[in-house]
């Protein structure tokens, strides 16, 4: 079956001759697995043409409970040179890609955190129309994924955004969870992702770079 971007594109040239869109991937990790999703968006939104950062939102649990986990404590470590996420990347950025883990069907703190700073951009509309997407994880499949993607979400039409979930437009999507709200990861007790999602997370961020680049051609 052809997939949705090469009935786009016809070739991968042709994608990759898109002008710049600018991508803010901004993850909360606490075990590296939305930190590999934001990673993968990266490389599927390069492959499209996208300048991309990658950004944390900033940790508030205390250093001492983090300390007691030696996982957590461990990325920690490996990601401190990743930068934070500030208010002028959502000003740079055409469009937005969130991964979070699961908080009892609801985004983490953090990122909650964060997104209630942006009041002052809302307030000026400076978040109007930048396109958005969202993925997830939990530690079982029906643990909130859905739920916490769409908690995004909610925000997101505060914002005035364009949200660009990926439906079921590549069969990709029916080989990864079927979720057509964005990517959604299951992770055992080991720590490991349980389905293969690189490519649907893949597609996902060309989606969103896509449709980015249809609103700015729009507003050209």
């Amino acid at each position: 079956m052809m997939g949705f971007l090469e009935k786009l594109f016809g070739n991968k040239k042709e994608a990759n001759d898109m002008s710049n869109v600018k991508l803010a991937v901004i993850y909360y990790s606490m075990g590296g697995t939305n930190y590999q999703l934001a990673k993968w968006a990266e490389e599927g939104a390069k492959e499209v043409g996208a300048e991309v950062k990658i950004l944390k939102v900033p940790e508030l649990a205390p250093q001492s409970v983090i300390d007691e986990n030696e996982g957590w404590k461990a990325h920690v470590e490996a990601t401190k040179d990743i930068p934070e996420v500030i208010l002028d990347d959502l000003e740079w950025a055409d469009a937005i890609i969130f991964s979070v883990p699961t908080r009892f069907g609801n985004m983490p703190a953090q990122m909650k955190q964060f997104l209630d700073t942006t009041g002052g951009l809302w307030f000026n509309g400076m978040l109007v129309n930048k396109v958005v997407s969202a993925m997830t994880s939990a530690q079982n499949p029906h643990g909130g994924q859905e739920a916490t993607i769409l908690s995004l979400y909610t925000s997101m039409h505060h914002w005035g955004a364009i949200v660009a979930s990926p439906g079921y437009t590549d069969p990709v999507q029916f080989t990864s969870g079927g979720n057509p709200y964005g990517v959604s990861v299951t992770v055992g007790q080991d720590g490991k992702m349980i389905e293969d999602v690189q490519a649907a997370v893949k597609h996902q961020a060309k989606r969103t770079v896509i449709v980015a680049e249809w609103v700015k051609k729009g507003n050209q």
